[in-house]
């Protein structure tokens, strides 16, 4: 399943919020098995956003979007979506009594609170939208189509995704090892490897620290045929983990400490006396 993730925000854009969404769900849609082909961030601008899920909805699986479903004059994502995929922009009724629950939850436990907010804007989505209730705010999510729209308040997105999570499974497939050396030094090997099995392969240079290296592919038999020649052929030592690696430098200096200490004590046997 190959999926787009678009983030929205001129927030996001000026730096002034880091687009921690991102990277998030780039992260679990990979270890779901899905391919995110594509990470997009764009400014709280209805031409730009409806013109994006429009082409995106078209040219990939799924299209998820996060941001912009608040009740202030810059949350215009929903109804942009809405006109992206040529749907009329509503009033769901189901989300109307979900934001209504809310509201009166909220009220509940703050009497003092005295704002009024407008529920159908919070439930306006696209015709036909299934609703996606936010059990961590206000504003519901939806899925029109093959587009998911999301909150973009982290704390109200991820367990909103995880809800629906299963939908995003793929058949992708990654392996993960660890070189005690310079991303360089496997190079060759992972290059070999890549063309000999037919797997994408990727090193991680950590300054100071140990190359990571991932490779990927849709068949597991295979991928673990790749990452077993990959470590068969290395001309540097490879490692199942950064522990590991650790260890191995641990015993390294105990040996090299051992042998000093052996050192001199041979030394000291051998003056004269």
């Amino acid at each position: 399943m190959n999926v787009a993730i678009l983030t929205v925000g001129n927030e996001l854009l000026a730096g002034d919020i880091e687009n921690t969404n991102a990277t998030w769900l780039a992260k679990r849609l990979t270890d779901g098995g899905a391919t995110v082909a594509r990470i997009q961030t764009v400014p709280d601008d209805h031409e730009v956003i409806a013109g994006v899920v429009a082409a995106w909805s078209a040219d990939f699986d799924a299209v998820i979007v996060t941001g912009g479903l608040g009740g202030t004059p810059d949350d215009i994502t929903m109804e942009a979506v809405a006109a992206g995929l040529e749907r009329e922009f509503v009033v769901n009724e189901e989300a109307a009594e979900q934001v209504e629950t809310t509201i009166a939850a909220i009220l509940e436990r703050r009497p003092d609170i005295d704002f009024d907010l407008d529920v159908e804007w919070y439930a306006s989505m696209p015709a036909g939208a299934e609703v996606l209730a936010n059990d961590e705010g206000l504003a519901p999510g939806c899925r029109a189509g093959n587009v998911y729209v999301l909150p973009g308040i982290p704390d109200e997105m991820k367990p909103m995704f995880d809800g629906i999570s299963e939908r995003f499974a793929g058949d992708r497939v990654s392996r993960e090892f660890y070189a005690d050396a310079p991303e360089g030094a496997v190079a060759r090997e992972l290059g070999l490897a890549a063309e000999r099995f037919g797997v994408e392969v990727g090193s991680y240079p950590n300054r100071g620290g140990p190359t990571r290296i991932k490779l990927t592919g849709s068949d597991s038999a295979v991928l673990d045929d790749a990452v077993s020649w990959v470590w068969e052929h290395a001309t540097v030592d490879l490692y199942e983990s950064e522990a590991a690696i650790e260890r191995s430098r641990e015993d390294a200096d105990r040996n090299q400490a051992n042998r000093e200490d052996t050192t001199r004590t041979e030394e000291v046997r051998e003056e004269p006396k």
